[in-house]
């Protein structure tokens, strides 16, 4: 549990001056950068001091000046914090809507444009939630999903789910395969124990939905890609 208590007492202990000074910031400027930059800073730090490592591959294919649809598995609550500040830029992501009801980092959220995703099963829902994360992409800002939709007990692949491919054929983005293993062992489902360890984040070359008749080609190509970058074993 130490590795967990370090983590968390350095977000909290930088981030609750930095909350203090660049939200207010944030909305005066009306550009949420600057506290982008530092979430991602005190992040790095807290895996630094907790001993999480990070060997990330794969950099050099992604795409200059566009904005792209990261699409990764997920095995983990470190996924994101390991993930993210290994994007170039600065990435959106789709999000379950509770989070934002969380005081201090709902607003944080939104003011950094996560898109809060409802999942009633509603058309219309579905068409507000593609239309938002468009909208992001339109600014110039990547959006991140982790298109399995839940985290993986055993981190074998889960089935995909399609809204980030209804998102990306309607948006027409690179879509960016990225395979991430190794926090499945740091820090498990259902457990709030870290345990140091390192990471393995690889970053696949883009793939086009303009190449793809059909969302489920998309899919598959996506998957495929994914699956590449991991251990046999987790490959589903």
């Amino acid at each position: 549990m130490i590795a967990s208590l370090i983590l968390l007492g350095t977000i909290l202990v930088l981030g609750a001056p930095a909350a203090i000074v660049f939200i207010p910031w944030t909305v005066i400027a009306g550009d949420a950068g600057a506290l982008y930059k530092v979430s991602l800073l005190i992040l790095r730090a807290g895996c630094r001091l907790a001993g999480i490592r990070v060997e990330a591959a794969g950099r050099d294919r992604l795409p200059q000046n566009t904005a792209c649809i990261f699409m990764a598995n997920h095995i983990s609550n470190l996924d994101p914090v390991v993930l993210f500040p290994h994007i170039p830029g600065r990435t959106s992501a789709l999000i379950k809507s509770s989070l934002l009801r969380i005081p201090v980092l709902g607003y944080g959220l939104r003011l950094a444009k996560f898109v809060p995703v409802e999942r009633d099963g509603r058309v219309e829902s579905a068409q507000a939630n593609v239309a938002a994360a468009r909208r992001v992409l339109e600014s110039g800002i990547h959006i991140t999903t982790f298109v399995e939709g839940t985290r993986s007990l055993d981190g074998r692949l889960l089935p995909f789910k399609k809204g980030p491919f209804y998102l990306a054929m309607d948006a027409g983005v690179p879509c960016i395969p990225v395979s991430i293993w190794g926090t499945q062992a740091m820090m498990a489902k259902g457990s709030l124990r870290i345990r140091p360890g390192t990471a393995k984040v690889v970053f696949h070359a883009p793939i086009y939905p303009r190449d793809h008749a059909t969302r489920e080609d998309l899919l598959e190509a996506v998957r495929a890609a994914i699956a590449s970058g991991l251990p046999e074993s987790m490959r589903g």
